[in-house]
């Protein structure tokens, strides 16, 4: 098999008044079970880890980030916040999560909330180093890092309850096929795609053993996406209509199963753990069938470009095609949701997985 990826997704269900004291009310949120969001990940929750990395996997320069507070680019895939932020915002800690090298940021930052995701990242180590980004285990690492600096910050005591606490955030696993699997001979060659998801959700057991042995407590697990629905994939079928590649969304919701058996298998086995397995499936898909249902325009091409295939260094500010209001489209780029959609997302995901931990 392919070498281990370690080598060394409710607060919307409560009236509106109440979510406003949530985000105000100091006395409320220090009372909070969530103590903190902690977000593993790759481009769908990178907050900004890759702006300081070798890589040239970045969104820091416009239009990214047009709609986002102060119109920065900052590193964030998307127009704007990204669905951990709206999930932080939910649980009424903070309006965004912090990448953990950013260096404006330190320890009183990073104590309610921080990010060490990184775009182009998977469960494999082969699939971070085909754009030389930061692999899982070395965002392990730089947790383990964190919680050092925590407890200095904190006191030991109080640093370990704020762990214990924290709401750790994964997700990823689509760069690991449409980057990996589907587009490099190396692993498909070899391998049935079924013995390619056992691989990754194997990688995922054990970053969650990994988490609960520091002494993680509270975790959710993202799903795929419907990845033959994303404008970059769905460029490839131009020819054919446009139309999504189903096989594509078929492993999606296979490898999804896996990650459920996986969830109900560490609620077993982990003592004291809280996990979740947060499904984003079926909500981007709705978006992306009945785009009208939500406001939106146009669910097959993105805003940025020509909407299909652009992202990254494509997705310029000298490109005369991106849109003039994202609000209307589903997707930002050819791989990546618009700031409304990922708003949309957090929402169905904090009422639907994530309201156990509230």
């Amino acid at each position: 098999m392919p070498k281990t990826a370690f080598s060394s997704s409710s607060i919307f269900l409560l009236p509106f008044f109440l979510l406003q004291i949530l985000n105000n009310n100091e006395e409320v949120v220090h009372g909070r079970k969530v103590s903190a969001i902690i977000v593993f990940g790759d481009s769908s929750v990178d907050s900004g880890n890759n702006n300081h990395i070798s890589t040239v996997l970045r969104s820091n320069f416009p239009p990214y980030g047009q709609d986002f507070d102060g119109r920065r680019p900052t590193g964030r895939f998307s127009n704007g916040r990204i669905v951990t932020d709206f999930i932080s915002e939910a649980f009424g800690i903070k309006r965004t999560i912090p990448a953990y090298l950013d260096p404006t940021y330190n320890i009183t930052h990073f104590a309610t909330g921080v990010c060490f995701a990184s775009a182009g990242t998977g469960y494999d180590n082969a699939t971070s180093d085909i754009f030389s980004v930061i692999p899982l285990w070395k965002e392990l690492q730089y947790y383990k890092e964190y919680q050092n600096k925590l407890r200095d910050h904190l006191g030991p005591s109080k640093g370990n309850q704020t762990i214990a606490q924290s709401l750790h955030l994964i997700s990823l696993g689509t760069n690991d096929f449409l980057e990996n699997y589907f587009l490099l001979p190396r692993w498909s060659v070899q391998f049935s795609v079924e013995e390619y998801e056992n691989f990754l959700a194997g990688a995922a057991g054990m970053f969650v053993r990994e988490l609960h042995g520091l002494g993680a407590r509270k975790m959710s697990i993202g799903g795929l996406p419907p990845m033959g629905c994303l404008p970059l994939e769905r460029s490839s079928r131009v020819v054919f209509g446009g139309g999504c590649v189903e096989k594509y969304n078929r492993v999606a919701r296979d490898f999804n199963g896996k990650l459920m058996e996986l969830v109900e298998k560490m609620e077993k086995e982990l003592r004291g753990i809280q996990i979740v397995f947060s499904n984003p499936f079926d909500i981007l898909s709705d978006m992306i069938d009945h785009p009208s249902k939500f406001g939106f325009s146009n669910s097959a091409r993105a805003c940025c470009g020509t909407g299909r295939f652009e992202m990254g260094f494509l997705c310029s500010k000298i490109n005369p095609f991106t849109c003039s209001d994202a609000n209307k489209y589903v997707f930002w780029d050819a791989f990546h949701p618009t700031q409304k959609a990922n708003s949309i997302m957090a929402k169905h995901i904090v009422q639907n997985y994530l309201s156990i931990f509230l």
